[in-house]
């Protein structure tokens, strides 16, 4: 093919020029020549000609028109109205009710399971994504039906009895004075000089920095969770001798916390212990005896964690009790998937509850509403926990990160890259919330400042998965349990 030929294209082609373009340019030089001293036309030329002006000899790049034809009809409004969509879903408020989401999709004109869901899968995957595509632009339900026109999203209540009325206002009355009385500590606290402050924050530091183990007992012939094998064991601290087995669970204990006041201003036949189990029991303990005194049914599946007095679960709840009474007042809705874990706000008025669904949930006791939620985690959240300042707040994740969260400014404020494995407990120091503790599967518990974040200590010593860790009331003791059946005690020298 010769150079004067022109070759077949295939795509429309636009031309562009290098430098000025060449008529325009002529002709401004044309006019300052005629219309102006000779002088200036000279300048002009020895500039041209110095290579200052440069004007176009016709060379041209030949470049495809990237249209959205040529790039097979994907346009970014579409993208964005799938970015929409999903925005949408996310937010979307559908029941967790198996029979209410069946009898949504039924009146929907869908079907009610696909083979292979779960509840799980049909409340995600099908009724947030069948709602949230029906208000999308140019989007359908999957049967092929729209919403029909007129109707709106409305918030739905399900009627309370009147111990949980009652049982609202006394976590308000209990709640209030406790939260001014923190006011007014925090008040306190910030009159002391920055200097004392640092002072005080590097002893801290440097006793975190000094821990050692102090103890190391075989808690169990089975891994210790909190108990795997169904036994609850009470140990003396800090000599690490067994006092006494609480035995009642037929299957894995997921948790067992003490009572507020038990050991100090409770008597021994005073409910002391609760602990609960995966076959969804929940007992209750004294300290005199080795049998349970109570127990308390409602969690239709496993129950993995219980705190004074709300506990969670695997389906997808979280309950409220009333212990003198010995019923349920509040079965709290909300999560997806199982809730894994809860932990009671120090005023008593919230509760802030970690699901497998990778969300977080803070309730309002006082009134039932959720008012706040915690999205960033990419998997799973298997453990929360509140700061003693009130406003901060912990989570851990299967993604390896613990997330940080001012609950003034609803937001994360910090992302701690924690550790190379799924985090299975996060705790606060519980007297001022100076450090944090987080525990998880790559064998390692660690410390961190707070605020600042940066990692004051690593406790290793574990020969398998840390699977909880806790501090003393007094934040001096430290306590470990793990995947290889001992528990250990740290303690700074």
């Amino acid at each position: 093919m010769s150079d004067n030929e022109e070759a077949p294209r295939s795509a429309k082609r636009s031309r562009i020029f290098y430098g000025s373009l060449e008529g325009q340019e002529r002709q401004r030089i044309g006019r300052e020549a005629g219309g102006e001293a000779k002088g200036g036309s000279d300048a002009i030329k020895a500039a041209i000609k110095a290579g200052n002006i440069n004007i176009s000899s016709g060379e041209c790049l030949e470049i495809e028109d990237r249209s959205a034809s040529s790039l097979g009809g994907v346009h970014q409004s579409d993208v964005l109205v799938e970015f929409e969509r999903r925005r949408r879903a996310r937010h979307l408020a559908v029941s967790t009710d198996d029979s209410e989401v069946k009898g949504c999709l039924r009146a929907l004109g869908e079907p009610i399971t696909l083979f292979g869901e779960g509840p799980a899968d049909r409340r995600e995957s099908e009724v947030k994504g069948c709602l949230a595509g029906a208000w999308g632009a140019n989007h359908t339900l999957r049967g092929g039906a729209s919403r029909p026109p007129g109707e709106r999203q409305e918030t739905w209540y399900h009627e309370g009895p009147t111990t949980l009325r009652e049982a609202r206002l006394w976590l308000a009355k209990y709640s209030l004075p406790r939260a001014v009385k923190r006011l007014d500590e925090a008040r306190v606290q910030k009159d002391v000089s920055e200097s004392t402050r640092a002072v005080r924050q590097q002893e801290l530091h440097k006793n975190m920095q000094n821990l050692n183990n102090f103890c190391s007992q075989i808690g169990d012939d089975r891994p210790i969770s909190y108990c795997q094998s169904g036994l609850c064991k009470l140990w003396s601290v800090p000599d690490c001798q067994l006092i006494r087995t609480l035995r009642g669970h037929n299957s894995s204990v997921g948790a067992v916390v003490f009572r507020p006041g038990s050991t100090l201003s409770l008597d021994q036949s005073d409910v002391s212990l609760a602990s609960c189990s995966t076959d969804g029991a929940v007992k209750l303990w004294n300290l005199q005896s080795e049998e349970p005194v109570a127990d308390i049914e409602g969690h239709m599946a496993r129950v993995s964690r219980v705190a004074w007095h709300p506990s969670g679960s695997y389906d997808n709840s979280w309950r409220l009790w009333d212990l003198e009474l010995r019923e349920e007042i509040l079965h709290q809705e909300g999560h997806s998937k199982g809730v894994h874990d809860l932990h009671f706000h120090p005023d008593g008025s919230l509760a802030l509850t970690g699901g497998l669904d990778a969300f977080g949930r803070l309730w309002d006791l006082r009134t039932g509403r959720c008012i706040m939620f915690l999205e960033g985690h990419l998997k799973e959240i298997y453990s929360v926990h509140f700061s003693p300042n009130g406003w901060h707040a912990a989570t851990g994740s299967g993604d390896h990160t613990c997330k940080v969260w001012d609950l003034r400014n609803r937001k994360c404020i910090y992302t701690v890259a924690a550790h190379q494995n799924l985090l299975s407990s996060v705790r606060f120091q519980p007297t001022d919330g100076h450090f944090l503790l987080t525990a998880a599967y790559d064998n390692t518990a660690k410390a961190w400042s707070h605020p600042g974040w940066s990692p004051l200590k690593t406790l290793a010593g574990h020969e398998g998965k840390v699977m909880g860790i806790d501090v003393s009331p007094d934040g001096h003791l430290i306590a470990t349990s793990s995947y290889d059946r001992t528990f250990k005690l740290w303690l700074s020298e």
